[in-house]
């Protein structure tokens, strides 16, 4: 479960993201009220299955059997922004009823990891970029995006414009802001790598490369996520993430 809001007096309509139908939104008829087993059971990021019946305008959820469900973990403060954070993003990005079962397992492999960590914001990007690459927008890791040439001692720049990383020659005019020390590349490659289980210390990413794949998940939706401000806001102190 996405998201839901209201509709009517008891009813809620939830936006789903299912293995099978990709995104969709259906009615949860008296989900509001009190005794439902219908709004008891779709909380933020569970698992569930579910059986639904065509609507006039909407699907309409007619049994819910949960499957799993990490809420006692995600209701803590930080871990719920977080959480939030993800069902924002993959519902800006995924279009209604086309299949991604990549996708589908990426979130629900998050929502596990969230629910048990000390730090979700950390793992936010990781996520971020494995998303983009499940979505073909991941930019390649090892190579300038506008040349193709290797990048050098100097590390790589940040050029949202082009998607990705560019290396000195394309990108060293954008100045230091801009720059991801020789580390900081290692580190985003680390970050992006495709690994089961939990995740390693060497895929949490250094400041710069938080920075740079929040910048890459801004451009391709054209905005920040509303969530965004959240998360890194409750963060500890000691966090040197994402800014602005």
């Amino acid at each position: 479960m996405l998201r839901a809001r209201n509709l009517g007096e008891a009813d809620r309509i939830y936006t789903l993201f299912t293995n099978s139908r990709g995104k969709l939104d259906a009615v949860g008829k008296g989900s509001r009220r009190p005794k439902s087993q219908v709004g008891g059971r779709l909380q933020l990021l569970s698992e569930s299955t579910l059986v639904l019946h065509r609507g006039r305008s909407l699907d309409v959820i007619s049994q819910v059997s949960l499957v799993r469900s990490h809420w006692l973990g995600l209701v803590e403060p930080e871990r719920f922004a977080a959480a939030s954070l993800l069902a924002e993003i993959v519902d800006a990005f995924c279009e209604p009823d086309l299949a991604m079962p990549d996708i589908y397992a990426l979130l629900t492999g998050a929502a596990a990891a969230l629910a048990a960590s000390d730090d979700p914001a950390g793992l936010v990007p990781r996520f971020q970029l494995r998303l983009l690459d499940a979505l073909g927008l991941a930019p390649p890791p090892e190579h300038c995006v506008r040349c193709g040439g290797d990048f050098s001692d100097a590390g790589a720049w940040l050029d949202v414009d082009a998607g990705g990383l560019t290396c000195e020659r394309c990108g060293g005019a954008r100045g230091e802001a801009n720059r991801l020390s020789p580390d900081d590349v290692a580190n985003f490659r680390g970050v992006g790598a495709a690994r089961g289980g939990p995740v390693p210390a060497q895929t949490l990413a250094t400041p710069r490369t938080a920075r740079a794949i929040d910048e890459l998940i801004t451009y391709h939706l054209g905005k920040r996520p509303k969530s965004r401000a959240l998360v890194f806001g409750l963060r500890n102190s000691g966090f040197a993430g994402p800014t602005g």
